[in-house]
């Protein structure tokens, strides 16, 4: 089965086009890409609406919170990239403690922390391009260090889309990135420097 797909382009994301990507069922619809932005009880406590107000309001607060691919006018994919203190989860995670990056690094270091593409526009280079452009945007705004967390599906075989909301290390490695730690098995810590 071959696709035409048309050309690509990205750009940092509007509310209303990741209110559409997003749509109303499947994980983002009930995550709104906070599950790193919030701890474990404040999680539990947070309902998907409170969770879609926050990552809404996000985009009144500074910098767009991410950058969306685009196929002609529809969004076709997200990716999460911040300031990894935004992200609390993330600064307190095993995977960061043991590679030995800290939160003491301050507000150089920003996050790739998710990627969400539409079921039918996966494995069509939708996700690599996603990557560039959530560099450039993390860059463009004053980050030295741009940091993933994606899984290796070779150590992790049974690894489906819900897990790979992080990208996997070959996307990683293609974009230009480094590992700096693979301590928790199967997933990496990988960087860009500007």
């Amino acid at each position: 089965m071959s696709h035409n797909y048309a050309a690509i382009t990205t750009g940092p994301a509007s509310w209303p086009d990741v209110e559409r990507l997003f749509g109303v069922r499947g994980e983002p619809s009930r995550c709104w890409c906070r599950w790193f932005a919030l701890t474990g009880q404040d999680w539990k406590t947070t309902p998907p609406d409170e969770r879609k107000e926050q990552l809404k309001a996000k985009f009144d607060d500074g910098p767009e919170p991410g950058v969306l691919a685009f196929r002609g006018d529809e969004a076709v994919g997200w990716c999460a990239v911040e300031p990894r203190q935004c992200y609390p989860r993330i600064e307190r995670s095993q995977i960061l403690k043991t590679a030995g990056a800290g939160a003491q690094e301050g507000t150089g270091v920003w996050s790739v922390s998710c990627l969400v593409v539409s079921p039918g526009h996966r494995r069509s280079g939708v996700a690599a391009a996603l990557l560039e452009a959530a560099v450039g945007h993390a860059f463009a705004h004053g980050a030295e260090i741009v940091e993933g967390y994606p899984v290796d599906p070779s150590l992790r075989p049974k690894a489906g889309p819900a897990d790979l909301y992080q990208g996997t290390v070959k996307l990683f490695e293609a974009a230009g990135f480094f590992t700096v730690s693979t301590a928790v098995s199967g997933r990496a810590v990988m960087r860009l420097r500007r």
